[in-house]
């Protein structure tokens, strides 16, 4: 809650308008949405947790425990997306300022609802048993991550199924404006001679995506840079992009693989709050850490 609320606190103003109740602070709320997120619970829960523990009330000067309808509407405003963006690229200030010598992108889905897979699986054993349980779209996730720290640079949300290769382009452009990327890993589902020429020659970052899109041939393409790809494939750095895949494995191990809300928009809105409380996590971890550095020749002495 702490590095949540710290993160807000330099992003966001204290109150939405100056006539409102002034009852809460936008930053006080953002770290009760980040504390929902993190124990996996819904704004009923955390309403209910915040009650049981006022003392985590007491660390970000909570006077009063938010009514969970009053948490679910700030989720409205401070998970607009612009607004996501600046607290995203606030996480992000520890690493703004170096070069990102590997990032990788990649996208998933999550589940949008609590039908077991148990259940699913058991139902499709019965032939002449119709198939309610299995969803057509879901919610979708596709991210930049830094494969060094594994904090994600960038994320879009959307919802599947839809091809990878259409997204590239707006995730991309979004990551490199504000950061120096040296090189971009992405899987086969990102493979086209367009997404080669956005990376290698507007913003100058060299691209590694297998040329395997289309029907399998022994031919080499036409095109120049996935013919590059078919005839000098770096394997070493490609090695990496399993990274993207732990950063999504983090995630769905933390905070869970269903999003609780039910309309599309509102299912965008927990997906970025979810790559929020992932960084958040990290950035909490990063300095326990160097506090622990810190202490330990004292300890020792």
């Amino acid at each position: 809650m702490l590095a949540a609320y710290a993160t807000a606190q330099n992003v966001l103003p204290p109150y939405t308008h100056r006539f409102s109740p002034h009852k809460f602070t936008l930053a006080q709320l953002f770290a009760c949405l980040v504390l929902k997120t993190f124990l996996k619970t819904d704004y009923r829960g955390i309403e209910a947790f915040l009650r049981d523990c006022p003392d985590l009330c007491t660390v970000i000067g909570l006077q009063s425990v938010p009514h969970f309808t009053t948490l679910q509407k700030a989720g409205r405003k401070l998970l607009q997306l612009t607004v996501a963006n600046r607290l995203l690229l606030e996480t992000l200030r520890s690493v703004r300022k170096r070069k990102i010598a590997l990032a990788a992108i990649d996208s998933t889905g999550l589940e949008a609802g609590h039908i077991s897979p148990y259940f699913v699986r058991r139902r499709s054993r019965v032939p002449e048993l119709w198939q309610t349980s299995q969803y057509t779209r879901f919610p979708k996730l596709a991210v930049i991550g830094d494969c060094k720290t594994h904090l994600i640079l960038g994320a879009v949300t959307t919802r599947g199924p839809s091809v990878d290769v259409n997204e590239f382009r707006q995730l991309f452009e979004k990551v490199a404006s504000h950061f120096q990327l040296e090189t971009i890993l992405g899987d086969a589902g990102y493979d086209s001679e367009a997404n080669h020429r956005c990376a290698r020659e507007e913003y100058h970052v060299e691209s590694i995506i297998p040329a395997r899109c289309g029907r399998p041939t022994t031919k080499t393409t036409t095109k120049k840079y996935r013919r590059l790809m078919q005839t000098d494939f770096p394997q070493e750095k490609y090695r990496q992009r399993y990274q993207v895949e732990t950063i999504f494995s983090m995630t769905k191990r933390r905070f869970g693989f269903v999003v609780h809300a039910r309309s599309y928009w509102a299912q965008n809105r927990e997906m970025l709050l979810m790559v929020l409380t992932h960084n958040i996590g990290i950035i909490l971890f990063v300095k326990e850490l160097f506090y622990r550095a810190l202490l330990t020749p004292l300890i020792s002495f």
